[in-house]
């Protein structure tokens, strides 16, 4: 054997009881689960730890970050060794050379990755999506990677500059090209085809995503070529769970149905609990149960904890970003001389008197004044935290005004103190309903978004959140059991993209792999580190509790620390066992 680990509690991935045995590794997959005997060029203890698959994150967003980075922290650095990336309808190919300004503003918008990192670090060896997997082929990573075709770059790549306007409508031959053109990618190797309909997802300029409106007719016409390929899988996102207008979901959800029927192919989209409409991911879930008792492969995309902003006057998001004189001096200084400048009395006055004239609705207002909501960043992370514990709650007690204790708050640790902010997934002040959502026979753990928004929101430790905290429970006594949980981050997501040939502990399969010791996985707060291109910044948060992790039968993460190994490949298309 190359590897054997020894001695571990197996939790294969399937599903099954775990059971106590050895993982012998040989040639890059598993040759032997049991009793392994004999040698191995190395060989890991796993007593006293967990030995699962590696995770498989089906939601990610490093279409540019694979141009300069081979680690692919933070899904490598949290048990992931498979990840799909070019969902939502962003990204970078393909791309014609007048549109790279405009693709880079846009994933500037949507996923919140500093454009000046992207300007930097992105190669632009490609034109067409083909092209772009060509590219990523001549690299390697601490991690595999697959890639969807996204939307957006596609409909600017076709109709040029209209196929920015959402209210722009392709003609008929401008849909039988982009048709052409996701058949090409399948062809090629593209994982599938994904889009967006939100009114969330926007450019740098505020402007809405080019596809947030596209017709039923340019939908079917562009997935026609799954289904004459009769391969590839599709991912969207809708403002169906978001709403609490019943005619407008039911046109969503009969859209989702509608695309399901034509092309048969497995289909996810995200589900969240939005405050404007609490109850309405149960809805949802019960129209996937009857799509599914049509034969139709739907499923929802659920988080693993709250879609939690991380607030700080160091990251790009605080309750006092929509004030004037903030705005001005945040664009003239950084660091130290920024936080100088806002600890002057007149400054702070001046920021406060603008704060109070601020008044928005929805997630804006929750992150500008939602304080009731509002926590300091915990040592280990509470992904549950109870109101008594707000910024709200701290200030009442101290007879404060809240906007001030706020402001002050984040002046502490010299301006680089962390507030979290759970704004979905949280409605009734505890983690009950994502259990539910979680606990739906058709969910999908995914949802990390890894690669993106750098300075606002950090959970691409999903995966390590499902494992660590469901396993153990939450603060109303609800957990799941531990081989349900690492089926849903392995075997059940990688089958879901066709890849047949991971996420599970048998004989045959790649030897991805995680040594865990479960006791001591946590998360610590997320720090703010300057690792991107062009001095960029971004929010990157370390697990506990990571023994090893194996990729291809190479030790890639030991104890936290990357190898330097880099096994990992472009994934194109299915694969099959």
């Amino acid at each position: 054997m190359d590897l054997i680990i020894k001695n571990g509690e197996i939790v294969d991935g399937t599903g099954a009881p775990k059971f106590r045995g050895d993982v012998g590794v040989k040639d890059g997959k598993i040759a032997a689960v049991g009793k392994v005997e004999g040698t191995a060029k190395r060989t890991i203890d796993a007593g006293g730890a967990i030995v699962t698959p590696g995770f498989v994150d089906i939601h990610t967003h490093y279409d540019g970050q694979v141009s300069w980075d081979a680690m692919l922290a933070p899904s490598s650095i949290n048990g992931v060794t498979s990840t799909a990336m070019g969902n939502c309808g962003v990204g970078f190919a393909p791309a014609r050379p007048d549109k790279h300004d405009f693709l880079i503003a846009q994933m500037e918008g949507v996923e919140d990755i500093p454009g000046t990192a992207l300007h930097e670090g992105i190669t632009w060896d490609w034109e067409s999506f083909p092209d772009y997997l060509d590219a990523l082929s001549r690299r390697s990573y601490a991690i595999d990677i697959g890639a969807h075709l996204p939307h957006a770059p596609l409909r600017t790549y076709v109709m040029g500059d209209r196929g920015a306007d959402h209210l722009a409508v392709p003609t008929a031959a401008e849909i039988e090209r982009m048709r052409q053109l996701t058949y090409e990618a399948i062809q090629a190797g593209a994982l599938g085809f994904s889009t967006t309909r939100t009114v969330n997802h926007r450019t740098r300029d505020g402007d809405n995503i080019g596809t947030f409106t596209a017709s039923e007719e340019e939908l079917l016409g562009i997935t026609r070529a799954l289904k004459q390929a009769g391969k590839g899988v599709i991912q969207l996102i809708s403002d169906a769970y978001l709403t609490d207008d019943d005619d407008f979901a039911a046109r969503e959800l009969l859209l989702i149905r509608t695309i399901a029927e034509q092309t048969g192919r497995n289909l996810s989209f995200t589900v969240q609990q939005n405050d404007d409409a609490p109850d309405r991911w149960r809805k949802i879930f019960t129209e996937i149960a009857s799509m599914r008792e049509s034969g139709l492969p739907v499923s929802a995309q659920v988080a693993s904890r709250s879609i939690g902003a991380i607030l700080s006057f160091a990251a790009s998001a605080n309750p006092f970003i929509a004030c004037p004189t903030y705005q001005k001096i945040a664009a003239a200084l950084q660091g130290d001389a920024l936080v100088t400048e806002l600890r002057k009395p007149e400054v702070r006055a001046q920021i406060l008197a603008e704060h109070a004239d601020v008044n928005f609705t929805g997630n804006a207002h929750a992150i500008t004044k939602g304080y009731s909501r509002m926590f300091r960043m915990t040592d280990p992370v509470d992904y549950e935290p109870s109101a008594e514990t707000s910024l709200q709650a701290e200030a009442d007690r101290l007879g404060c005004n809240v906007h001030g204790y706020v402001y002050d708050t984040l002046l502490e640790e010299n301006g680089r103190q962390l507030i979290y902010l759970p704004f979905n997934n949280y409605s009734n002040g505890n983690l009950d309903d994502v259990y539910g959502m979680m606990t739906e026979p058709h969910a999908l753990y995914g949802l990390s978004d890894g690669g993106a928004h750098c300075g606002s929101i950090c959970d691409g430790s999903f995966p390590t959140t499902t494992i660590g905290f469901w396993s153990k429970g939450s603060k109303s006594g609800l957990s799941m059991p531990l081989e349900s949980l690492v089926h849903g981050y392995t075997q059940r997501n990688a089958r879901h993209v066709g890849w047949h040939d991971r996420g599970a502990i048998m004989v045959g399969q790649l030897a991805d792999l995680n040594v865990i010791d479960l006791d001591n996985l946590s998360l610590s707060p997320p720090e703010i580190v300057p690792d991107l291109p062009a001095g960029g910044t971004r929010l990157l948060q370390t697990a506990k509790g990571y023994r090893q992790t194996v990729k291809s039968g190479i030790v890639t993460f030991e104890d936290g620390k990357w190898s330097g190994e880099t096994p990992g490949r472009l994934v194109r298309g299915e694969q099959m066992a």
